[in-house]
């Protein structure tokens, strides 16, 4: 077995169980030595990897992913007690990241193979070749499955990755570095550092740092795309969103109710691609929110670790000061809370799951995006209206769109401005499908085949 290296530098933000408020662990961070000494590793070990084959990279996918579906259920105690979501939830988590492993030490061959093109008289061909280490950037709120989906097509591209992983989640961090390493990657292919944000713009900087991948907000996204472009290298930047759940008329209402109440709350309400902005007909709005107002206030608060839990903490307090404050300020714009709102006095950082309904546009919730368990309810009174007020935000990351008309359901994949349209079913990530958003949700894709060329050269190859 191998054991990654833990850093001995200056302390770093503590490991809190949100459940409680109790420290977890102190990490200290990697030193300016530490990160020299991961950019040397990374820029060796490209050398030799890049050439290696895809069955040698299948190999150590594969491996991972068997360490992956063994180890589930504890790397999903990890992650719950360091960001709160519910144990089944993050064990869905490690299941999803063995099956992306699997999926690309599968496909990956062929999904770069040459590709033979017309051109001038002679042989022409396409090929895709790694550019080099790859800088991740990755928040707390899936601790695995966002680095993962980075870096199984990254690595079985012939690249090598460094994880800067959200500080509240270094035990998850250390744990990725440690799945890679025990399914026998060379050293330097990944590696964690458990370093503060200031240090991200010298490692990009570097020279042997050839492109960077980023989840997270928008003040982060841009920080990283400004540096970036002024050292000329490529960036895939997945952001917020407000996405959009659009109820018209015809939708089966039992299912539109019971999929937007997971569409909202899964994650503890802390997911990117989470339904926000319930944009309801007004034929059926108020069965709709009468309906939904009735699930919300069923689901239980608690222990995120107990099996009869609905909903567990919000990873930081922070969290909850954001999110009372994003509420308190809507509600005194006009805007009317039917249910929720912080959750009673006690230990942990909980907040009850919540609908905003009849927010004004000068309301924060009618713009900004909600990270927590808050739905926002619209009523509309046609199609147009729907479309028009699902594209008026900042952002387009996805969006889910009910109902049984062909032509409406036409409308809404030709229409919506965002990264994702979804028919009758919630908005999610999935291995075989590319993801990303449009507008202030970023740009690039993840995932699928396009996720796997956007840190390749896509060579052209002319032979007389």
């Amino acid at each position: 077995m191998h054991e990654t290296t833990r850093p001995s530098g200056e302390t770093m933000p503590t490991s809190i169980n949100p459940a409680t408020g109790e420290t977890i662990e102190e990490f200290a961070a990697h030193t300016d030595a530490d990160i020299e000494r991961t950019l040397a590793n990374a820029d060796l070990a490209f050398r030799d990897w890049r050439k290696t084959s895809f069955a040698r990279r299948a190999e150590v996918l594969m491996r991972a992913a068997d360490q992956m579906d063994t180890r589930k259920t504890e790397l999903a105690r990890i992650a719950t007690m360091e960001m709160g979501k519910r144990l089944k939830e993050a064990e869905a988590e490690v299941g999803k990241c063995a099956n992306a492993l699997r999926f690309y030490a599968e496909n990956a061959e062929k999904f770069v193979a040459d590709d033979v093109r017309d051109g001038p008289a002679g042989r022409n061909f396409v090929t895709y070749l790694p550019i080099g280490p790859v800088l991740a950037v990755m928040p707390w709120n899936f601790p695995y499955w966002q680095c993962m989906r980075f870096a199984a097509p990254a690595i079985m591209a012939g690249n090598v990755g460094i994880l800067k992983h959200a500080s509240n989640v270094s035990q998850c961090a250390l744990e990725i570095e440690r799945i890679f390493l025990d399914a026998d990657a060379p050293q330097g292919v990944f590696q964690t550092l458990l370093i503060s944000s200031s240090k991200v713009e010298v490692i990009l900087k570097d020279s042997r740092v050839r492109a960077a991948t980023l989840t997270g907000s928008e003040g982060a996204g841009s920080a990283v795309a400004s540096t970036a472009g002024s050292e000329i290298k490529k960036t895939v930047l997945e952001l917020g969103g407000s996405d959009p759940f659009i109820v018209m008329p015809s939708a089966d209402i039992a299912k539109a109710v019971e999929v937007g109440v997971t569409a909202r709350m899964q994650n503890n309400g802390q997911s990117c691609i989470a339904a926000k902005r319930f944009i309801v007909h007004e034929d059926v709005y108020e069965d709709y929110l009468g309906r939904y107002t009735e699930a919300v206030e069923a689901i239980k608060l608690g222990d995120p670790m107990a099996d009869d839990t609905g909903m567990g903490p919000l990873a930081m307090k922070a969290g909850v000061d954001d999110l009372k404050d994003q509420i308190d300020r809507s509600v005194s714009a006009g805007a009317k809370l039917v249910t929720g709102g912080p959750a009673p006095e006690g230990p942990g950082y909980f907040f009850q799951p919540s609908i905003l309904a009849d927010v004004p546009e000068s309301a924060p919730a009618y713009r900004e995006e909600l990270f927590g368990p808050c739905a926002i309810m619209f009523k509309v009174k046609s199609i147009d209206e729907a479309i028009d007020l699902a594209n008026d935000s900042d952002f387009g990351l996805g969006g889910s769109a009910w109902t049984t008309e062909p032509a409406e359901q036409e409308r809404f994949i030709r229409e919506l401005d965002q990264g994702g349209t979804h028919i009758n079913r919630m908005t999610a990530s999935d291995q075989r499908l590319p993801f990303g958003g449009v507008k202030r949700s970023g740009y690039g894709r993840e995932l699928a085949h396009e996720g796997m060329l956007e840190f390749m050269n896509v060579k052209t190859v002319t032979i007389d």
